[in-house]
């Protein structure tokens, strides 16, 4: 007579199959699968096998050229094809939306997987989004016109008494305030056009931006356009842009990943110089 081991064994085997075979099924179907998560082309994006990248509008360069953030040329727009390529997106599967500065950094569901907007990475910004590893080190600098009586300054202390602005909720009003704190309340405009107008009609003395867009602004878009300074850099980790995601994303390590490998292999410095070396330097104010 046969022993009722192999019996028993083989009951269990069928039970423990059909177990997991009635196992409900993961309902997180934002959520990658375990090892897979960076799989090339097959992340959890928010439409399958397309990678969705938000911006401004409108952009500028040298970020965004002729405010056609598809295009690939600026400097952002070519991160942001180079990250997808990392991630396994193609430039014919990769989309584009465009979403208001403010709105891209509030709490609450995106519209985009990632957003490159010279978002500067800041811990009050991390309590809404999640950010990437950084894709580019920032200097703010002060911009007038020649006629400007602070067209000469020197030095912070001489800008304590101009009429001083930037765009809203941006690193650069945090600049003005922090690092210059003149002696009136800096202006708020919508977007950097708006400041330029403002600029060119007397209502502020100058404005703060990042360096690359101050280069452009004063020799493609203000008429004596000049850049009295770069701010220095404050103590501690400098100023970083990098994409931005919603907070606690299922994408976010994989892009960071993404921009260490373009950082490794020496993409991000290419793309730099190519993009934003040529504007030069500027004279910084102490």
């Amino acid at each position: 007579m046969p022993s009722p081991l192999p019996a028993r064994r083989l009951l269990v085997a069928v039970a423990l199959v059909l177990a997991a075979g009635c196992a409900p099924a993961d309902t997180n179907d934002t959520a990658p699968a375990a090892g897979a998560s960076c799989a090339p082309g097959a992340l959890p994006t928010r439409t399958a096998g397309t990678l969705t990248v938000g911006t401004d509008e409108p952009v500028y360069p040298p970020w965004y050229i002729d405010d056609d953030p598809t295009s690939g040329r600026g400097f952002e727009s070519a991160v942001a094809y180079a990250i997808a390529d990392q991630l396994g997106y193609p430039r014919d599967k990769v989309t584009w939306t465009r979403v208001p500065f403010n709105a891209a950094v509030q709490p609450g569901p995106k519209t985009f997987d990632l957003n490159l907007t010279e978002f500067s990475i800041t811990d009050e910004r991390r309590q809404a989004v999640d950010f990437s590893a950084p894709y580019y080190d920032v200097k703010q600098a002060v911009v007038t016109v020649a006629s400007s009586r602070f067209a000469g300054a020197t030095s912070i202390d001489g800008l304590k008494t101009a009429r001083l602005g930037a765009q809203v909720g941006s690193t650069s009003y945090e600049a003005i305030v922090s690092q210059i704190a003149p002696a009136t309340q800096p202006a708020v405009f919508n977007t950097n056009d708006d400041a330029k107008l403002a600029l060119t009609n007397g209502q502020v003395d100058a404005i703060v931006v990042d360096l690359p867009t101050a280069f452009y602004m004063t020799s493609a878009e203000l008429t004596d356009g000049k850049i009295v300074g770069q701010l220095p850099a404050a103590p501690g980790t400098p100023e970083q842009f990098g994409a931005i995601l919603d907070k606690g994303s299922p994408l976010t390590k994989c892009v960071s990943d993404a921009v260490d490998r373009l950082r490794a292999a020496g993409t991000l410095d290419q793309l730099e110089q190519q993009w934003l070396a040529s504007a030069g330097s500027a004279p910084e104010l102490r």
